[in-house]
């Protein structure tokens, strides 16, 4: 059985071509090393995001969905609140192992919001738009993604 990752970047000015984003390729990167077949990242606007993520979560699902950006406290950051409803189950844990990590290199890293947590048989987390913060995600997830992929398959042997 094949596993699945789709990243979605929610960046107004990239999905604009203003510039390029860097932070969706390293989710997709580390998705791929952990061996997961993902396409390059989903690019939408902070405003079509909900409605992006509305018609990604109404069909097949991949194993794993990450975005990036939109999880400031801006008025368009608007990404943990169309994650969010969503959630079947959240798993906080991640979620507080995600902002300890970013902590100890960047002390803003906390002034943001995240969520992750099991959607079906899907494991979705929101990530910051930094390069950072999503390196961060990742060192987070590394070690627990696969177990994670096994778990929601419904293999608990390991």
């Amino acid at each position: 059985m094949t596993r699945t990752g789709l990243v979605i970047v929610a960046s107004t000015r990239a999905a604009a071509g203003e510039y390029e984003d860097r932070s969706g390729p390293i989710a997709v990167q580390f998705l791929r090393d952990m061996g997961f077949e993902t396409p390059h990242p989903l690019v939408v606007s902070d405003a079509d995001l909900p409605e992006t993520i509305e018609r990604v979560f109404s069909g097949p699902l991949p194993t794993i969905v990450l975005t990036s950006g939109g999880t400031g406290i801006t008025a368009d950051d608007r990404t943990v609140d169309a994650i969010a409803p969503h959630l079947e189950r959240e798993l906080p844990g991640i979620v507080h192992a995600f902002f300890s990590q970013g902590r100890e290199s960047t002390a803003t890293a906390i002034v943001s919001r995240a969520v992750a947590g099991v959607v079906g048989n899907t494991f979705v987390m929101t990530l910051p738009g930094s390069t950072g913060g999503v390196i961060d995600g990742c060192a987070v997830l590394e070690p627990v993604i696969n177990h994670l992929a096994d778990l929601l398959e419904g293999n608990h042997d390991h």
